[in-house]
């Protein structure tokens, strides 16, 4: 993620969906909003819109939550600490998602179903055919649950494929590049570690623009790994990963408190 990159909307979803501060403020999301050059109005616009989407709620004037729209995947994205708990041993069985019967002409819909999909590791192995190895802890329909909460159709089936005859299945693991995966897990331990060495010589907006930059092209990485397992990938440097964004969220947390903390912005 880049400066250039996080709208007044997509900064506000980053902010609520944060496992710290999911509870927000206007004046608190106005404040962080500045560290980016986003003007109030541009935020306040963003909060409204975002409320009329149902992506956020306002239990009392001034203040915004997850909505329900927003929620299962608020949920997910929290959930990026216990990743190691998601997976077990692969046995070579396959989960397969059928989406050829759902069509393609509603484009949200259509987009919401295959980021629903990537968020679960799935690959589009043929048209209408999306596959990832069966390592998810989940039982098949919790798993289906999980995808539906998310955005996929409710009426996609979900399989389990322990035996596979078909022309092009060697390929399949091949959908994942390992190397391409192992490249990024290198290239975000080493922007976190560098990161954590330089904050003690910024000042507290300087740090909490890195922490929020930087922590948030993390998670999302974690959140959009395919969790392969040790056949297919480096899951021992994935968890790596994970553990130094452990220690880089704490970190994070602190600087965003200082800033706040420095300038209490008025939550009018």
């Amino acid at each position: 993620m880049t400066p250039q990159d996080l709208t007044a909307k997509a900064l506000i979803l980053s902010l609520i969906s944060s496992t710290d501060t999911d509870r927000q403020m206007i004046g608190s999301l106005i404040h962080a909003g500045a560290l980016f050059d986003i003007e109030p109005a541009t935020m306040r616009v963003a909060a409204t819109r975002l409320l009329k989407d149902g992506l956020l709620e306002s239990p009392e004037r001034g203040v915004y939550v997850p909505g329900r729209k927003a929620q299962a995947l608020t949920r997910r994205v929290q959930q990026w600490q216990d990743v190691a708990s998601k997976v077990v041993a692969w046995n070579g069985d396959w989960l397969v998602a059928m989406t050829h019967h759902l069509g393609r002409r509603d484009r949200r819909q259509l987009r919401t179903r295959e980021r629903a999909l990537a968020l679960f590791g799935y690959q589009e192995a043929e048209a209408g055919l999306w596959v990832r190895p069966a390592n998810l802890a989940r039982a098949i329909e919790a798993h289906r649950e999980d995808l539906v909460g998310i955005g996929a159709d409710a009426t996609m089936p979900v399989l389990r494929v322990l035996e596979v005859s078909a022309p092009d299945i060697g390929g399949w693991p091949g959908l994942w590049s390992a190397q391409a995966l192992e490249t990024s897990y290198r290239e975000a331990i080493s922007a976190m570690t560098e990161s954590l060495k330089g904050l003690p010589g910024l000042t507290v907006a300087e740090a909490a623009r890195e922490t929020l930059l930087i922590g948030q092209a993390a998670i999302r990485a974690i959140n959009f790994d395919p969790l392969l397992p040790p056949q297919l990938g480096n899951q021992g440097l994935f968890l790596e990963m994970v553990s130094t964004m452990r220690a880089y969220n704490e970190a994070g947390i602190e600087c965003w408190r200082a800033y706040h903390g420095a300038n209490a912005p008025s939550d009018a």
